[in-house]
């Protein structure tokens, strides 16, 4: 593995490159970017993924967030849906720029977040000749719903303006958390959804803790999140190979397995496939190894074919 960056606008991205055994810099090898879920950073499920499809043969780039992790960017914890996208273009660039690599066989994969932002990103940057997505969910649905009443994302946005217009007039910028901060702050909310569960199983423990996602959310910066739909258009223009995993067990509610139904239904693809990995929740998919295993399988043959 090799430690990278490449330029998003005025800044740079920090990015892992995971390059298979025995790499030859003067061989041309298929590459494979791989994007982590929202609240994560390329050290978590981004590089197990990453690091099992470079064993493949793949040269594999997992990056930061811009704004996120090691990334740089305008301002700090942002989860802006354009920026995000936009990340994946400039990996594009950088992989197309390195001798080593086939610019006529890069494919993309994302994880949960990271996924419906790489379907999106795909729909319009047509270098990516494939698609996989691994319990890919749609961050804009997922803000929009917010608490399932009718009005919850008009009362969010309220809220959210309010403090935009304070820190307009000079507030300091508000940062909250994407999901309670310790298991004790779990129970005292008294949430029992198995998606929030075990998203602070995997964040907050020694499972998947990492430095780069410190479970910090500029709140202003969501405001954009409400207005997207990852899967706008992909009935137009998304038409490359699309592979959609997801998990078989209890879904919760980050809506992962309706999402991966909804893109399989919708996606103009002529090739497509879903797998539903039998008993496998949303977080299982991150890191166990018999889920993680079985989407590795599919993911093998996937971009064996098409790229």
């Amino acid at each position: 593995m090799k430690s990278v960056s490449f330029r998003n606008k005025t800044w740079d991205v920090a990015a892992d490159l995971h390059l298979p055994e025995g790499f030859d810099e003067g061989g041309k090898y298929p590459a494979i970017i791989v994007a982590h879920p929202i609240s994560s950073c390329k050290e978590q499920t981004a590089a197990i993924y990453a690091a099992k499809l470079a064993d493949l043969g793949y040269v594999c780039l997992a990056f930061d967030a811009s704004t996120q992790g090691a990334s740089g960017g305008p301002g700090r914890y942002l989860e802006d849906p354009a920026t995000r996208v936009e990340d994946f273009r400039c990996a594009v660039d950088y992989l197309v720029a390195q001798d080593f690599v086939d610019a006529d066989r890069i494919g993309v994969l994302g994880i949960c977040g990271g996924g419906g932002y790489a379907v999106n990103a795909a729909m319009t940057e047509r270098r990516f000749k494939a698609v996989a997505t691994v319990v890919g969910a749609n961050y804009g649905r997922i803000s929009r719903e917010g608490d399932l009443s009718p009005d919850a994302a008009i009362k969010a946005l309220e809220g959210i303006c309010a403090q935009r217009t304070a820190e307009a007039r000079g507030a300091e910028p508000a940062i909250t958390s994407y999901i309670p901060r310790s298991q004790e702050e779990l129970e005292a909310t008294g949430i029992k959804d198995v998606d929030v569960v075990e998203a602070v199983d995997y964040y907050t423990t020694q499972r998947g803790r990492q430095p780069g996602s410190p479970n910090r959310l500029n709140v202003v910066s969501t405001q954009a999140g409400f207005g997207f739909d990852a899967f706008h258009l992909a009935d137009q223009l998304l038409t490359q190979p699309l592979q959609i995993i997801v998990g078989g067990g209890q879904a919760g509610a980050f809506g992962s397995y309706r999402d991966g139904f909804e893109l399989f239904d919708k996606a103009r693809s002529a090739r497509k496939n879903i797998l539903v990995v039998p008993g496998a929740t949303h977080y299982d998919l991150y890191d166990q190894p018999e889920p993680v295993g079985k989407a590795m399988a599919q993911l093998k043959t996937f971009f064996a074919e098409n790229l």
